[in-house]
């Protein structure tokens, strides 16, 4: 969508395939309006007559329209739609109609919504899903909503639902409620159709939303409102291929995070960390980075740490992942049921003065083990802290392309395996799902875990020799 001397209009590029057969290489139209909101509103209209127009203009071509489908579909699927549209299409010689204007009776409704249905699933307390969890399912209902439609029976939603689906997830702008609060999520992906340069969702959060979708899906084919899941098989091309998306930091990266003025002593722990000086600051800014590198913990389980899950088990000094806290029910959250786990402490933490640090917090009558980070709008306490290890990061020199804090985890799972640690206690360590399934998986569920041995010789193992902490011991 463009303006042109004050009024909107919609301009589509011409595929390729169909140039010559349209004429042109774009299309405009205008939306005979000078407001924005007027123009979402027409905005649908106009797009399904244009994108109607180079549909035909393949079937002119001889083009195959179901070559330019999203994602291909099974063959039993394919052949199961083929087989309804021909059903639907036939006429039996045997039932002759005289009245060819009679409407069609309309089937009566029964059953939910897909409105009602999907507030049911996401509302369900019988759920035990973490609140931010919930949410993110409260959210993919919305931009479903405003795609399939409230009203929808349920059982009548299909494949092709899905794929318009689809369709506005490939558009769907980042923080579009905050962008576009006046706008429903298809009304902000249409804006962003016909932008040149969209700030746009990546295709991993796009299928996450399809996964949810899919996931409530099965739940209504469990509670018997529809026959089959029509979400099944479905994905956006993710170009990013997993193992690219992060990386570990690199030797040379380390070594500058680890030698900024913040580690080696600078003016003071607040906005002076950038300035060498005399002072080496005891708060998280100091101790998070060093924790998460040599326990592989993710950001938000170190910084919501309660004092006391600093523990003893077995003569080892240990840190408890868990979701108790002292503090209250929804102080804590962990990603995966795998996440709940003991760490013993690396012996460079120890050396470094960790346990002292704990010891003066107990003494300081702390409840938290870094009180300076408090939760943020939706109860994480990492989001302040990643923003500013962002900065940090670029200050010192060590920011770099598919690197960040969760990189410190990556640099955590090298080291197990540089000093071949068994697959088990590796995944312990971490809290890493295991990935198996089926009949392996099962056996997942016997035994009583690692003991502390087992865990304390894997972590005395990891030598992280690529850095030099000799100047942090004081």
């Amino acid at each position: 969508m463009v303006v042109r001397a004050g009024k909107f209009y919609v301009r589509r590029r011409i595929p390729q395939d169909v140039e010559l057969v349209v004429g042109r290489t774009e299309i405009w139209r205008s939306l005979q309006t000078d407001s924005l909101i007027t123009a979402l509103r027409r905005l649908p209209l106009v797009v399904s007559k244009i994108e109607a127009l180079i549909a035909q203009s393949r079937f002119e071509a001889g083009i195959s329209v179901d070559a330019m489908l999203l994602e291909s579909e099974s063959a039993d699927d394919f052949l199961a739609r083929r087989k309804t549209a021909l059903k639907s299409a036939a006429i039996p010689p045997s039932t002759p109609s005289t009245d060819y204007t009679a409407p069609l009776p309309r089937r009566p409704i029964s059953g939910p919504t897909f409105g009602e249905a999907y507030e049911s699933y996401v509302s369900d307390p019988t759920q035990s899903w973490s609140d931010r969890t919930r949410e993110s399912y409260h959210t993919c209902r919305k931009v479903a909503v405003s795609v399939i439609g409230e009203d929808l029976p349920i059982a009548d939603v299909s494949r092709t639902h899905i794929r318009n689906f689809i369709d506005v997830l490939r558009f769907l702008p980042k923080n579009a409620s905050k962008r576009f609060p006046k706008l429903s999520p298809r009304e902000g992906a249409d804006l962003m159709r016909f932008e040149s340069a969209p700030s746009l969702i990546s295709a991993a959060n796009a299928n996450t939303y399809l996964t949810s979708l899919s996931t409530f899906l099965n739940w209504s084919v469990n509670e018997e409102l529809l026959h089959r899941n029509p979400a099944r098989g479905l994905r956006l091309p993710d170009e990013v291929q997993k193992r690219d998306k992060r990386r570990s930091f690199s030797p040379g990266q380390l070594k500058m995070i680890f030698d900024a003025p913040l580690f080696r002593g600078c003016l003071n722990g607040e906005r002076g960390y950038l300035m060498p000086g005399p002072e080496r600051p005891q708060n998280a800014r100091y101790w998070v980075p060093l924790i998460a590198l040599h326990t592989g913990m993710r950001l938000n389980e170190i910084c919501q740490l309660d004092v006391v899950d600093i523990e003893h088990i077995d003569d080892t000094a240990c840190i408890a992942i868990r979701s108790e806290s002292t503090v209250g029910s929804d102080d804590k959250r962990l990603k995966t049921g795998a996440s709940r786990r003991v760490v013993p402490i690396h012996r460079t933490l120890l050396d470094l003065g960790l346990l002292a640090f704990v010891e003066g917090q107990h003494r300081d009558h702390q409840i938290k083990l870094f009180s300076e980070i408090g939760q943020g709008p939706k109860g994480a306490r990492s989001v302040a802290f990643s923003k500013w290890f962002t900065q940090f990061l670029r200050h010192s020199g060590a920011s770099k392309d598919r690197t960040c804090f969760h990189s410190f985890r990556h640099n955590f799972r090298d080291e197990l395996r540089a000093a071949r640690i068994d697959h088990d206690v590796a995944m312990a360590l971490g809290g890493w799902t295991s990935g198996l399934s089926g009949r392996n998986k099962v056996s997942e569920n016997y035994g009583n875990g690692h003991c502390i041995g087992t865990l304390r010789e894997a972590v005395d193992r990891l030598e992280f020799a690529c850095i030099d902490f000799s100047h942090l011991r004081r």
